[in-house]
């Protein structure tokens, strides 16, 4: 993996993701590809486009961040827990395998946060009271607009 890498002229020793959490270089395997779409002369004869692989089972993530990776209903997400990520937005392939590094770091952390745990709450006593004396309030005013009868 890492001579893979080294050959292509692309050379960073992790990924980080936050503050506490980094990537090894050797847990992401990515290869080269052609672009798809209008490319004019070059278009069959530079790969430019870059698919990302990062097995994630095999990784060397903490537990609880790969249960959480792998439980995410991500299309790039495939059965046998390999996130395969295609960059191709660039004419560049260094430039694709940075934004394909980007999106990696971006789906990594996405599962590292945890959400708040929502807590049931009572409107207040006073904030009641407000809205059922403003409700009367308008009620009378709408029967005072009524006919009256003798």
């Amino acid at each position: 993996m890492a001579a893979d890498n080294a050959a292509f002229g692309f050379q960073y020793v992790m990924l980080k993701i936050n503050d506490t959490l980094s990537i090894p270089e050797e847990d992401i395997e990515w290869q080269a590809i052609r672009s798809q779409g209008a490319g004019g002369q070059n278009v069959n004869k530079v790969a430019s486009a870059v698919h990302l692989r990062f097995d994630v089972t095999a990784s060397s993530l903490p537990a609880h961040i790969k249960t959480r990776i792998l439980a995410t209903r991500d299309k790039r997400l495939n059965k046998e827990g390999v996130i395969v990520i295609k960059a191709q937005q660039h004419r560049r392939q260094d430039q694709n395998y940075s934004a394909a590094l980007e999106r990696l770091a971006e789906l990594i952390q996405s599962a590292t946060h945890v959400a708040k745990t929502r807590r049931a709450t009572k409107p207040s006593r006073g904030s009641v009271q407000r809205r059922l004396d403003s409700k009367t309030k308008r009620s009378k005013i709408k029967a005072n607009r009524r006919k009256v009868d003798d």
